[in-house]
């Protein structure tokens, strides 16, 4: 009889014990998943987007000087190297002729005649780069350059010429691009403003400002995930639990994203989170644009119908 009486007490025990340990474990796993959380606050203010390139430095204004008429030259009034202003003359000719003039402002580069040579018409007989008036031509993914726009302001950064920004606005793009490995891209023109130190042939990195809105309400990129052809964002409500929230967006660049409608400032979000499992020696985890994946989270998804898939909001392809 005792026998069966110290067994059924250690049965007890063991049972008791177990209970407690699970009781433990649940409680420490709710607290490591509340520790793992991330949240943020929908904010209110500028969101810019930009589209980035690199490029090299060339010269807006170089031209070649050709000769209008067939002669022989008289004079030759500049050297390699000298100033010149637009409408100077270079070359006169000893028949009388119009002498040739400069198209251009800039520094002759290159002088083709001399004194007593022949030329005939259309000879190039000189040619002009104005250093003064730079631009850079980059290339733009082909995802990305339907955004750009002639006129959108710009800004510029040199390797040689560190801690120093350059404005520019956006002179040309191209409608032809060159393909390269499947990857198509388009050659956009971006001008200098005050370009100096800069020289021609520098490499550059140009960020165009395609989309630039004040007083906007935004949450990280992150925040925000995909159900179909729909948007939604998880947030925290006031009793500590999660809710489903549809919302519509605006533009976006690589960090926020616009909500147009179904957030206010100030609300609570819960931003996607790494989740690791002590049972196994791997780590899974949601990086950007993940999919739902939220433990712990109550009630349904407000202004859905049906069940949530995953996968989540994936960027336009913005450069900062």
């Amino acid at each position: 009889m005792k026998k069966w009486l110290v067994i059924i007490v250690i049965f007890i025990v063991i049972i008791g014990g177990g209970s407690f340990f699970y009781i433990k474990h649940k409680q420490s796993s709710r607290q490591t998943f509340a520790q793992q959380t991330q949240t943020s606050t929908v904010q209110k203010g500028s969101l810019k987007v930009t589209v980035s390139g690199s490029g090299t430095v060339k010269s807006a204004s170089s031209k070649d000087v050709t000769s209008d008429t067939m002669g022989t030259v008289d004079e030759v009034l500049v050297s390699k190297g000298d100033k010149v202003k637009k409408g100077d003359e270079l070359v006169t000719f000893t028949d009388g002729s119009d002498p040739i003039t400069a198209p251009n402002s800039g520094t002759v580069t290159s002088l083709n005649v001399e004194s007593g040579d022949k030329v005939n018409q259309g000879k190039v007989v000189a040619h002009i780069t104005n250093y003064s008036d730079l631009e850079t031509t980059i290339n733009v993914d082909e995802l990305d350059i339907n955004k750009v726009k002639k006129d959108q302001d710009a800004t510029i950064t040199l390797s040689a010429i560190e801690d120093k920004t350059f404005k520019g606005k956006v002179t040309d793009v191209a409608q032809e691009g060159t393909s390269t490995n499947g990857v198509s891209t388009f050659e956009v023109t971006v001008s200098i403003e005050n370009p100096k130190d800069i020289k021609v042939g520098m490499t550059t990195e140009a960020n165009i400002v395609t989309a630039n809105k004040k007083n906007v309400v935004y949450v990280p990129v992150d925040a925000v995930h995909t159900n179909g052809t729909k948007k939604y964002v998880v947030v925290k409500n006031s009793d500590g639990s999660t809710s489903m929230q549809a919302v519509k967006v605006g533009i976006n660049n690589d960090d926020n994203i616009e909500i147009t409608s179904g957030l206010t400032v100030g609300q609570e979000i819960v931003l996607p989170t790494i989740k690791s499992s002590s049972s196994s020696s791997s780590t899974s985890g949601q990086g950007r644009y993940g999919g739902s994946g939220m433990g712990g989270m109550s009630g349904g998804m407000q202004g859905f119908s049906g069940g949530m898939s995953g996968g989540g909001f994936r960027s336009g392809g913005a450069s900062r």
